[in-house]
């Protein structure tokens, strides 16, 4: 039996541990609810690095935050054999990867983060209920008083009631579950006004996701696949808007949409200290192999390793023909076929520099993955319900060619920074409003928000209209910016005029799709200003964002 908690966290992403911590250290009784095996969202079960602000380093993060980051670090400098350059790091990345400047493995993530919880499992005030996932919502006088969950090894089903319950779901989940009103999708012109948004609203056009995987090189050796069921489809197709086929080295820059040719080179002599992660000089994705690398082999002493390991989170492998909102199985199985599609391509077909085809030495790494195919356990979701809010951020709040580079409106609670390139992926994933606090549910919402990380905002992408460039925009989208704000200023606005991003105090949610602490770069920065949205009216309970997590008193 588990005695009834004071908080139940629905949701073990990013989001969830953070609120999990900081409840736990103000002394509160808390179950947290988990869909996979592995607690960690974004950095584990969807073996995603974290993309962070370009400042990361320096500020624009708590202090859970950074204690998580280290704690990446000393892992490897304890454990790995790193050569004595690397070692002597102080801002180690051990991927070298060119996304982040912390590039790991996800099993590394998974190890700090159970290390940060395991003292609070121990004294008994944190409960990790994991393969389970909420089938139902009781509610009263507009509060969640109850969720229900089923364990997905048994079938069983379990009710927790608490007086206060946290949605960390990827997807928004309990939003539905509750009855709370909430949107998805791009919202209409009439809803808000903004000038960029479409007539009819559109709950279906919603971000791509994406189906990782890792993978090594071994020259000599053959790891080709079975041919997937449905490689013939992906391998014709081609979007409207792609300069080629999808499964191609060609593809749309995701900020400009202007045809670009990327390479792929694995396990590359570079020296991996060469390597700079710097994302407002050099967004780092023209060269595949290096771009989400979470292990460098270079960076250890030799022999170590043979082969480098990198991420596939490409635009080959995007996935947005259905909406996952709405559509998640048939969409979810779509995307894990075109991911093995993508695989099979770059095994048997993907063009060489030496004129052949074929990387047959590519090895899908289920031990990096923790899955028996070697496809990750949650899809990469970029976007959830949002819900409607007391005071959204619309367009007209945040949009350069609305309010000038320097009008973007600012809030008084803002409590966070961030800033890279305004990125587009592709339909149904165009732009979409963010959300903000509930307009009359008061139970809080505070997965989307990143659970109060405060470091910066959330989003994983954003999105555009895919008939003309996307170029920075003023918003950063914490909660509340909505469909059109992002995508709508002139491309020489980005990256010259970064500046600082003003991310509100929330409680609620963003259109982020992971609940999450990270800190990740807010997707639609040059300039950023972001906001979360002002408290419902009738809101009971009070979680702001301490220490990196939310803290209830």
């Amino acid at each position: 039996m588990i005695p009834q908690p004071d908080i139940l966290i629905v949701g073990g992403g990013l989001g969830g541990v953070a609120a999990a911590l900081a409840a736990c250290r103000a002394g509160r009784r808390v179950v947290m609810t988990e869909e996979t095996d592995w607690i960690g969202g974004q950095l584990t079960a969807q073996a995603v690095p974290p993309d962070e602000h370009p400042w990361v380093e320096r500020f624009g993060t708590t202090a859970t935050y950074r204690a998580l980051r280290e704690g990446i670090r000393a892992y490897y400098r304890q454990w790995y054999p790193l050569r004595g350059e690397a070692l002597g790091l102080a801002e180690l990345n051990p991927g070298a990867g060119r996304v982040s400047k912390l590039c790991h493995e996800p099993r590394v993530a998974l190890a700090v983060l159970e290390a940060m919880l395991a003292p609070h499992r121990a004294s008994g005030l944190l409960t990790v209920l994991a393969e389970h996932r909420a089938v139902s919502a009781e509610h009263d006088n507009d509060a969640i008083t109850a969720v229900t969950v089923r364990d997905l090894r048994s079938g069983a089903l379990r009710t927790v009631a608490a007086p206060y319950v946290i949605d960390a779901t990827e997807t928004g989940e309990l939003l539905e579950l509750a009855g709370v009103e909430h949107a998805s999708g791009a919202e209409s012109h009439d809803e808000f006004g903004e000038p960029h948004a479409p007539a009819q609203a559109q709950p279906g056009n919603q971000q791509g996701i994406t189906v990782c995987f890792a993978l090594s090189h071994h020259e000599g050796e053959d790891h080709t696949v079975d041919r997937p069921e449905t490689y013939h489809f992906w391998r014709a197709y081609r979007p409207g808007f792609w300069p080629g086929p999808l499964l191609g080295f060609e593809a749309p820059d995701p900020r400009t949409l202007e045809p670009v040719p990327r390479t792929f080179v694995p396990n590359p002599e570079l020296d991996p200290l060469a390597v700079s992660a710097d994302q407002s000089a050099d967004a780092g994705d023209k060269e595949l192999w290096g771009f989400r690398r979470i292990l460098a082999r270079k960076l250890h002493r030799p022999g170590a390793f043979d082969s480098d390991i990198t991420l596939v989170n490409w635009p080959l492998n995007d996935y947005w023909l259905k909406p996952f909102i709405g559509q998640e199985a048939e969409a979810l199985r779509e995307a894990r076929q075109l991911s093995l599609s993508v695989l099979y391509w770059l095994q048997t077909e993907a063009p060489r520099a030496d004129g052949g085809t074929g990387f047959p030495g590519l090895r899908i790494r289920p031990d990096v993955t923790g899955t028996a195919d070697g496809l990750a356990k949650g899809p990469y979701v970029r976007e959830s319900r949002r819900i409607k809010a007391v005071t959204t951020v619309v367009e007209q709040d945040v949009a350069i060619d609305v309010v000038g580079p320097y009008g973007t409106k600012h809030y008084r609670d803002s409590v966070g920074v961030g800033g890279t390139a305004s990125i587009c992926t592709p339909r149904p994933a165009a732009t979409p409003t963010s959300t903000s606090a509930p307009c009359r549910s008061r139970s809080r919402w505070a997965r989307w928000s990143r659970a109060g990380c405060g470091t910066c905002c959330p989003p994983a992408r954003t999105s555009a209209r895919h008939t003309s460039p996307t170029a920075a925009t003023a918003c950063t989208r914490w909660n509340g910016t909505s469909a059109r704000s992002r995508a709508r200023s002139p491309r020489t606005a980005w990256p010259r005029t970064w500046s600082r991003t003003r991310c509100r105090r929330t409680t609620s949610g963003s259109r982020s799709s992971r609940g999450c602490w990270t800190g990740r770069a807010c997707k639609g920065a040059g300039p950023t200003s972001a906001a979360t949205d002002r408290l419902p009216h009738r809101q009971h309970t009070h979680v702001n964002a301490q220490g990196g997590a939310w803290h209830v008193p």
